[in-house]
């Protein structure tokens, strides 16, 4: 991993770090890179049943892409297409991990790190963190799949009001708005977080991947039209697990379950 993308992983709980707390972890390509990178190791290591993405120090998730960069990766459309393809694998990415991801934020969560936290599936605030997507200041526009992954959370009053006035909004506006599911006191946030994603890790890998791809299906075909025979049988797959039969038995026994996600 490179440095400015950090990863921990322990007691099943993986903890990806933005790691530029001077440039208040500034997004730059190497690290949209590095996340995209890291996603097939994070899908397929059994050791990780959720992932917790975090920017070091206290000021900053991430205060947006790296505008120093746009010069040499965005300064035209040819190249701006480019960066977008790896940006897009990188949150898309994060978004198709069949395991639950939560974002913890910490001070600033603008542009692009507000972008990422909302391809997680839990973002956790402190008091003090403000948010906004801010393109209207460098007169560029977000993309099709960025913005509808936000319009998801937020609905599109919401997300015109943050894309057109490019204001930045408090904790508590996000928390109103669906942008944080959360707002925790900043000498409690690490705790609630970690014990969040502990709890989340006990459950059942198999209900997880299951809820995960039905939510993603329902929000992608709201009308559930044409679905697929596999997609129709899904939910009653579980029932065919180990898992279920591991919680059948440990309910029963009233004892915790131990899963091992087949």
């Amino acid at each position: 991993m490179a440095e400015d993308l950090l990863l921990d992983i322990h007691d099943g709980i993986a903890t990806l770090t933005l790691n530029r707390p001077k440039q208040r972890n500034a997004l730059n390509y190497g690290m949209f890179v590095a996340l995209r990178d890291i996603c097939p190791e994070l899908e397929t290591n059994p050791a990780i049943r959720v992932v917790i993405i975090t920017g070091a120090g206290t000021d900053a998730f991430s205060a947006g892409g790296d505008i120093k960069e746009f010069d040499e990766r965005r300064s035209n459309s040819a190249q701006a297409r480019e960066y977008s393809e790896v940006l897009n694998a990188a949150l898309h990415g994060i978004a198709g991990l069949s395991k639950p991801t939560i974002s913890l934020i910490k001070g600033y969560c603008i542009g692009g790190g507000c972008e990422l936290a909302c391809f997680t599936d839990i973002r956790i605030a402190t008091p003090a963190s403000q948010f906004g997507i801010t393109p209207a200041r460098l007169s560029i526009a977000l993309g099709y799949k960025e913005i509808r992954r936000i319009a998801q959370l937020v609905g599109p009053g919401n997300l015109s009001y943050l894309l057109l006035s490019a204001r930045l909004v408090d904790a508590a506006d996000a928390l109103q708005m669906g942008l944080v599911n959360k707002v925790i006191p900043p000498e409690e946030i690490d705790e609630y977080t970690t014990k969040l994603a502990s709890e989340m890790a006990a459950l059942a890998p198999v209900s997880h991947r299951a809820n995960k791809t039905i939510i993603n299906t329902v929000l992608n075909n709201p009308e559930l039209e044409n679905l697929t025979k596999e997609q129709e049988a899904l939910p009653f797959q579980t029932f065919d697990s180990e898992d279920f039969k591991e919680g059948r038995r440990a309910f029963v026994e009233k004892r915790p379950p131990k899963f091992n996600g087949s």
